[in-house]
This record gives C-alpha cells, sequence and structure tokens, in this order.
C-alpha cells in the first residue's frame, strides 16, 4: 500500500503513539507485507524469530516490539504490539468508508460495460470496457477490473484476507487495505470468493479463467491463460506463474510457487512448490506418473500377502 504522500517517521510514529529510532524528517512512502515490500515501506515483526528477516528486507522502516541494532540507511518504530500498531495505520490510511448506493459515485465504468441487476459496486472501483457483471456480485472498494472481463452471479471480489493473530481473549484479524485486480479478458465463475491483499494486490492475469466455486486468498499472483476448475481453494501469497492448470478440488498451501505451464490434477494437494511444464497429483504432491506408479504398487499388496501367507 502506498501512501498518498510522502510521511516522515515522526508523523507516522505520532499517529501510532510509539517511539522511533532514526531522523524525524526519515521518509516514509507506503507500508507492506514483508514478501512484497519495497524501499520506503514500513514492515511489522513481533517475534524475534523473524527479526532478521524484516531488518534485511528491502523495507526500511520496521515497526518491531523490541530495540535492536538500526541497520544503515534504515528506521525503528518501537511498539508494545507491532499488530495492533499495524492495524491502526491500515485504518488511518485505508478506512471503511459506508456506501450510499448501489453503484457508488466514485466508480468508474467503461463504454459497453453491462452490469446486471443487484450487484453492488463499491467505492473507487475501476472497470473497464465492454464488460458483463451478472446479478448478486459484489464488488468492495478499490477494485481495479480490465476490459472484456465477464463476471458470473454471487461472486464476491475483494473480502477480507483470512488473516489472524491468536491472542488470549480470542483472534484478531489483521486489517486488510489491498485490492483485488483483475487484468483483460478475465472470466469468473459462478460463486468465487477473491479476497483482497493485505496491503498489496491479489492479482489475476490476462486471459485466465476460473470456473465456478473457486476461492483465491490474500495477496496470491496468478498469472496469464491459467485455467482452474472448480471447487479449487488457493492460499494466500500463493505465486501461480502463467497457463498454469488446476483442475477441481485442488487446495494449496500459502506461500508457494506453481511454475509455469504445469497441470496439477484433481483433488491433489499442492503442499510445497513445484517446477513449471509437469503434471502433478496427490498428497503429498508429487509428479503424477510416479504417484500412479505407487498407486499401483498399493493395489498390488493383497496380492503379495496372499502368495506370503502361502
Amino acid at each position: 500500500m502506498k501512501f498518498p504522500k510522502s510521511y516522515t517517521l515522526k508523523e507516522i510514529s505520532q499517529i501510532i503513539q510509539s517511539k522511533y529510532i532514526g531522523e524525524d524528517n526519515f521518509s516514509i512512502t507506503g507500508m507492506n507485507e514483508i514478501h512484497v515490500v519495497e524501499k520506503g515501506d514500513i514492515v511489522f515483526v513481533d517475534h524475534p524469530k523473524y527479526y532478521d528477516k524484516a531488518l534485511n528486507s528491502k523495507a526500511t522502516t520496521i515497526l518491531i516490539n523490541k530495540e535492536v541494532t538500526c541497520p544503515e540507511g534504515k528506521a525503528l518504530l518501537i511498539s508494545n504490539d507491532p499488530f495492533r500498531d499495524f492495524n491502526i495505520l491500515t485504518t488511518y490510511f485505508k478506512p471503511f468508508v459506508p456506501a450510499s448506493s448501489t453503484i457508488a459515485e466514485s466508480a468508474k465504468i467503461g463504454e459497453g460495460t453491462v452490469i446486471q441487476p443487484n450487484t453492488f459496486v463499491g467505492n473507487n472501483v475501476s472497470i473497464g470496457k465492454n464488460c458483463v457483471v451478472h446479478s448478486n456480485v459484489a464488488i468492495y472498494d478499490n477494485c481495479v477490473i480490465g476490459n472484456n472481463v465477464t463476471i458470473h452471479a454471487g461472486s464476491v471480489l475483494g473480502a477480507d484476507a483470512f488473516y489472524y493473530k491468536n491472542r488470549p481473549e480470542g483472534f484478531d484479524k489483521l486489517r486488510s487495505g489491498g485490492r483485488v485486480v483483475l487484468e483483460d479478458n478475465v472470466d469468473i465463475g459462478a460463486l468465487c470468493t477473491i479476497d483482497k491483499g493485505v496491503t498489496g494486490d491479489t492479482t489475476i492475469g490476462k486471459g485466465t479463467k476460473l470456473d465456478n466455486q473457486v476461492h483465491v486468498g490474500h495477496d496470491t499472483v496468478i498469472g496469464e491463460k491459467c485455467l482452474i476448475a472448480s471447487q479449487t481453494g488457493i492460499a494466500g501469497c500463493v505465486i501461480i506463474e502463467d497457463e498454469v492448470t488446476l483442475w477441481g478440488q485442488v487446495g494449496t498451501n500459502s506461500g508457494i510457487t506453481i511454475g509455469k505451464k504445469a497441470v496439477i490434477m484433481g483433488q491433489t494437494g499442492v503442499t510445497k512448490s513445484v517446477p513449471g511444464g509437469k503434471s502433478y497429483f496427490g498428497t503429498p504432491i508429487e509428479e503424477s506418473r510416479e504417484k500412479l506408479k505407487q498407486l499401483a504398487y498399493i493395489k498390488k499388496i493383497p496380492e503379495i500377502i496372499k502368495k506370503v501367507e502361502k
């Protein structure tokens, strides 16, 4: 998430009421999660296990729960609860704005686009030319939709990320301030759910097609010309490269990469990153030929046991 203008370290510290280490006028231009941070961003860290990763990331301001040595060229915001204060910043820069109409006045809708009845289009949504958005679709604030996109009935774009911190009093949600971006010629089936990024974008690339009842988690990036079949669940922060095929009821772990032109057969659990150009099957995932050989051997076990018993 980029801020509307550059803020100083002192200004940000005043928003969250924190101490800081660095020059008062140290420039901060945005905030992001660790996997998408850039120079000028704030990243938060609240566990010693991840201190080094955060301190050595591209982020130049680290929101942290302990005073540590500040790396050269960076600044620290010292907080007793970085998770809470990251939420405060998200709410400050991307507050929830209640809708005043079914299609927000600030929404931009391109020439030739058809919006069917009972569809909600939120604040600052951008929809390109020659799109068809069917009935009962919900498009949350700030979503960006390209040209020639079709979204079928009942789909939801831009719901919050499924991201919680377990506290003694219950689960505390990390607030979502990102967007959903659909590029040109994307088709979204009925009853799909595409969560917005926590601070960045959940992106579906040009020409990709989603079947009905597909879920895409926060900050996931799906490449161009992918095919994703029904009842597939894609976790957050996944990278799916171009021309990948996911058949029905595939599920993925978060933070993994599926390589270009990979084919994932139905009901596979993608538990780790896999290279492109190959076919995969099973849980845990393996190349499909190897997995199918294993299943063939398993079928022979009763026959082998009978021979041994004789």
